[in-house]
């Protein structure tokens, strides 16, 4: 008989939080998130997502044995903005499909008593940060805040009742076999034509140089399905967190006559130092991302924007370019491009014509309640 309770102390949040780094110990594929940047995330006080959301976490228990875990999600920017009546589900782990059926329909419940209307998820906890079950690929390694999700997560939703909403594709890229001098020619003629040059971040002001990135970010996808703009504190969380990945130089902004209109952000694939490690950089971690250099050869593509004004110019394959001329400087041999809207045609266009392979999807879920 499966019971679900609510975490209300702090020995209950642990459990919560340790859950999954206990379910998957050793798993050949399932990579540990640093703990340093794991638990502030589910604290208000260090969270800026709890400014204008709520979340509750529950735990499942199947007797004295801890079986799964849901939060319950009340992001109310999502509703302003999209003038949606959502709730949303996350960090959801489940051991059957009995768990999974309890987990959910207490998060259900919780949304009601809201008067929310619908439930949508996996999202941990916003699209801004990690989302989606994977549905596919799950004999290769998560890149840095992807997550890796067992494959018989999606079927215990679907039994729950819920359907997809949407895909989030990921693109593989290898830098040796992409078509690097067309590119540069591509690239050579938007510089001509429309004054449009790329250049790296300055990482010693790297706080009014996030907020430059944050204003391109929040225009080139204020269109985005399900996008809600992070709060100027919430990007600079985010940030902050990559600071360490400097051996990239991967925040990468396009301007045209010193007007911001593209960015990137590509980060070493630090899960490749995370491997092993339970999440803790102490003793060994902390070794091993010294020596990240030597150890971590692939790396991933953020986020990619262009503002709407420059989108048909050809700023997306100059920053691509970039990349590619980085990534290889750096001697990666596999980059990640996630995730990609299923119905982001442009996008995907790109990267299939430039040697991308679609190689992983996670899957989005929506039930009405």
């Amino acid at each position: 008989m499966i019971e679900v309770r609510r975490v209300e102390n702090r020995r209950s949040r642990r459990q919560f939080i340790d859950l999954p780094y206990r379910k998957y110990r050793g798993h050949p594929h399932w990579i540990p998130p640093a703990r340093l940047t794991e638990v502030p995330q589910f604290d208000p006080r260090r969270n800026p997502f709890f400014a204008f959301a709520d979340m509750d976490l529950f735990l499942a228990w199947d007797g004295d044995r801890l079986a799964g875990r849901v939060a319950a999600i009340d992001d109310r920017r999502h509703n302003e903005v999209h003038r949606d009546n959502l709730a949303a589900f996350g960090f959801f782990e489940a051991d059957s499909g009995d768990t999974a059926r309890g987990l959910l329909g207490e998060v259900e419940r919780w949304a009601a008593a809201r008067g929310r209307a619908a439930v949508r998820g996996p999202l941990n906890p916003s699209l801004n940060y990690s989302a989606g079950f994977q549905i596919d690929a799950f004999d290769t390694d998560p890149f840095l805040m992807m997550p890796w999700t067992p494959p018989e997560y999606p079927g215990f939703v679907e039994g729950a009742g819920y359907r997809k909403i949407k895909d989030l594709y990921c693109w593989l890229i290898v830098p040796e076999r992409a078509p690097e001098a067309r590119l540069g020619r591509l690239s050579a003629r938007v510089e001509r034509q429309h004054g449009v040059a790329v250049r790296r971040m300055n990482l010693r002001h790297i706080r009014s140089e996030a907020d430059r990135l944050y204003d391109v970010f929040t225009n080139a996808w204020k269109d985005n399905w399900g996008f809600v703009a992070p709060t100027r504190d919430e990007f600079w969380h985010i940030i902050k967190d990559l600071r360490l990945l400097r051996m990239l130089d991967g925040l990468l902004i396009a301007e045209a006559n010193g007007r911001p209109v593209g960015c990137t952000i590509i980060v070493p694939d630090i899960n490749q130092v995370l491997k092993g490690t339970n999440g803790r950089l102490l003793p060994a971690g902390w070794i091993r991302l010294l020596r990240m250099r030597r150890l971590v050869t692939r790396a991933r593509t953020v986020l990619v924007g262009v503002i709407d004004e420059y989108r048909e110019t050809g700023v997306l394959p100059l920053l691509m370019y970039t990349f590619i001329t980085t990534a290889k400087r750096y001697g990666f041999t596999e980059a990640e491009c996630s995730w990609i809207l299923e119905d982001n045609v442009g996008m995907n266009r790109v990267l299939e014509k430039n040697t991308g392979e679609m190689y992983k999807t996670y899957r989005l879920y929506q039930k009405s309640i």
